[in-house]
């Protein structure tokens, strides 16, 4: 005999609640009482009832599922971010899809098609560096950039960039350097020039020194890292401390420098940006500016699901603190 299975109405009467109650109490529970959640879950478990999320979905004209689109699904920075978002999105019923939007010569071309293509309810954009024209098509899902962004008036979730440039000079003079380096992410993106302008007013503010040969270009990635190195040990009149605006580069750096023979921090320190998993297992380990990347990835997602409730493509902007992780590659020296 095949046993039939539990309906909405069974949980109702089992939990000695409505059936408005238990939709509610599934799809928000944030938004019922204590003893009424309790009393509907027990329920719930005790009938064996199971959500028909497809049917829910349809009834909604949702599709039940977000997308993450990145620049480099092989970069370790975005791994907390991704796991942040996928604890918020999986508690609220939502599946988390991911695609690098850098896999195509057409980068633009791809989030469109996925503004386009009905495939999920919204998007969390962690690409400043695409063009915001497609975003202006009123016909699309909401949008919450994450850590970069392209305009002010679009909603994101990103750190103090020019408060952790600030912060990595600050902790240099403090540990007695006054010449000091910097390693720039790519040109053009914001926040390269957020750092770069943190770390600017940061010289200005505490009196040290920086010159036009000692601000190094890279992309954020470890090659350019080594690169500036090599520019580095190039320089006759070297500055005692570089600040990287991303580990990657950092750890190019250090490794580039170590192999000519030279040690950190007691020939030159270090500082990097984002702390990422490895930064901590280097020798010696980095001191660097923390991003708090799993809080920007839940928070992003909390405000993408607030719009996609509300129906609005607008929402606020925030902006999350950074801190400094003192760890072995800066030197203390006489002033």
């Amino acid at each position: 005999m095949v046993r039939k299975s539990a309906t909405i109405q069974d949980v109702a009467v089992a939990a000695g609640v409505s059936t408005a109650t238990v939709s509610r109490t599934l799809s928000k529970p944030s938004v019922v009482a204590k003893a009424t959640r309790e009393a509907v879950l027990s329920a719930v478990e005790r009938t064996g009832y199971r959500v028909n999320a497809t049917a829910s979905n349809l009834r909604r004209q949702r599709t039940g599922s977000v997308i993450a689109l990145l620049p480099n699904l092989a970069n370790p920075f975005f791994s907390q971010i991704l796991a942040g978002m996928s604890a918020v999105f999986r508690q609220a019923g939502y599946g988390l899809l991911v695609a690098d939007t850098r896999a195509e010569p057409d980068p633009e071309g791809r989030l469109t098609h996925y503004l386009r293509s009905g495939l999920a309810d919204g998007i969390v954009l962690l690409d400043g560096t695409l063009s915001a024209a497609p975003l202006t098509r009123p016909a699309r899902p909401p949008v919450v950039l994450a850590c970069e962004w392209m305009q002010e008036d679009l909603p994101s979730v990103r750190s103090d960039n020019a408060g952790g440039g600030a912060l990595a000079v600050a902790y240099l003079v403090g540990m007695g350097h006054r010449r000091i380096g910097h390693i720039t992410g790519p040109q053009g993106n914001c926040l390269s020039q957020t750092r770069l302008d943190g770390f600017h007013a940061a010289i200005k503010a505490q009196g040290a020194q920086t010159r036009a040969a000692w601000i190094f270009e890279g992309d954020f990635s470890m090659e350019s890292g080594a690169a500036a190195a090599q520019a580095w040990l190039g320089l006759t009149d070297r500055p005692s401390a570089v600040f990287c605006a991303s580990d990657e580069m950092a750890i190019g750096f250090m490794g580039a420098v170590q192999h000519r023979g030279l040690r950190v921090p007691e020939d030159v320190s270090l500082v990097g940006f984002d702390n990422i998993e490895v930064a901590g297992h280097l020798s010696p380990p980095l001191t660097t500016i923390q991003q708090r990347r799993s809080e920007i990835g839940g928070r992003a997602a909390r405000l993408l699901l607030d719009m996609i409730d509300a129906g609005s493509l607008t929402g606020p902007s925030e902006t999350i603190g950074v801190e400094l992780i003192e760890r072995g590659s800066v030197a203390r020296i006489a002033p």
